[in-house]
């Protein structure tokens, strides 16, 4: 593999660090764009201090060099600033890309981090069968899906001037031990409690993929031709039963036996689900009734694309930090 300069956003984020790892290993030369003043990064990793949310950001300092742009940032809690990330910083960006190119005459690829959530929710019940393909049409819905989508079409606008190209990721939920996002560790401490109970009719889907997955696309999105001009959904998939029976085996608890009607699940969230610390929402809900598949047939087919690891290998990997923050009072 050909060592590259690569600039990264979002590099402080649960994806980004991971990236930036894989990167340092692999021997790329890596420039990171962070608003923190102290940055824990490998070795030779070099940082430059910029809010890409600011006009005055030193993008064309970041860009100095760069060959492939990996654009990690998002924002998953704070609503309001989502379209000022999401939407500005990526023309922000794509427009200093784009002024870098003309400068050097060589084309930049950028690699665009984005979500499944673009395609958005089945347009009947959640239980129904859906299988989700890169062909399907984009239907975002809430705030963070709606302006991820938006700077996907922003980034394949930019690609036609001719100065760029690009590929976008969309992967499902990303898991792994360090993941700041503590729902699979909340419903792990269900388990672990013997608390949790499955929800209507059996064999309902669950869309996770590892974050050294994610990894792994991202980085062939980012070192391969095929990629370019390419859109590609990651996810792994097997059914509620099997990812909470693999949890369960490895907390070396017994696999929960208890289903609920969903229409009482749905009571119950209606009329319940705001009171602080009541497990059930309606979005909890369709969560644990969803039946949609995300195939990667694509990025498999074209990219020889393969899972460096294993759903089952990679929940064996979160019980045991589960059990770690559990013995260090670390969870929240």
């Amino acid at each position: 593999m050909n060592k590259m300069q690569v600039c990264v956003t979002g590099a402080n984020g649960f994806i980004g660090r991971c990236l930036i790892d894989a990167l340092s290993q692999q021997g790329h030369s890596i420039r990171v764009l962070t608003r923190r003043s102290v940055c824990l990064f490998p070795d030779g990793v070099q940082v430059v201090m910029g809010d890409l949310t600011s006009p005055d950001c030193p993008l064309d300092q970041f860009l100095e060099g760069c060959e492939v742009v990996f654009h990690c940032a998002g924002e998953i809690r704070d609503v309001g600033a989502m379209h000022l990330l999401h939407v500005n910083g990526t023309q922000w960006l794509l427009q200093a890309v784009l002024n870098k190119s003309a400068q050097t005459g060589k084309k930049i690829h950028w690699v665009q981090l984005s979500s499944v959530g673009a395609y958005g929710s089945p347009s009947g019940p959640a239980i129904t069968d859906r299988i989700v393909t890169e062909d399907t049409p984009p239907q975002p819905v809430g705030e963070y899906e709606i302006t991820k989508t938006r700077a996907d079409d922003l980034v394949i606008q930019a690609s036609e001037r001719g100065s760029m190209t690009y590929s976008i990721v969309r992967p499902s939920n990303v898991f792994g031990a360090k993941m700041t996002n503590q729902s699979l560790f909340k419903m792990i401490a269900m388990i672990d409690r013997r608390m949790f109970f499955y929800i209507g009719k059996s064999g309902a889907s669950v869309n996770y993929v590892h974050v050294d997955n994610v990894v792994e696309g991202l980085i062939s999105c980012g070192t391969q031709l095929a990629a370019i001009g390419k859109v590609y959904n990651l996810s792994d998939h097997c059914t509620l039963e099997h990812f909470v029976g693999v949890i369960a085996l490895n907390l070396g608890r017994a696999a929960p036996q208890l289903r609920i009607p969903e229409t009482i699940a749905r009571l119950a969230a209606m009329t319940l689900g705001r009171l602080p610390g009541f497990p059930l929402t309606q979005s909890r809900v369709d969560a644990l009734v969803n039946r949609s598949i995300y195939p990667i047939s694509r990025i498999q087919d074209e990219l020889g694309y393969r899972y460096v690891i294993s759903m089952e290998d990679g929940l064996r990997e979160l019980v045991d930090a589960y059990k770690q923050k559990l013995l260090h009072g670390d969870l929240q």
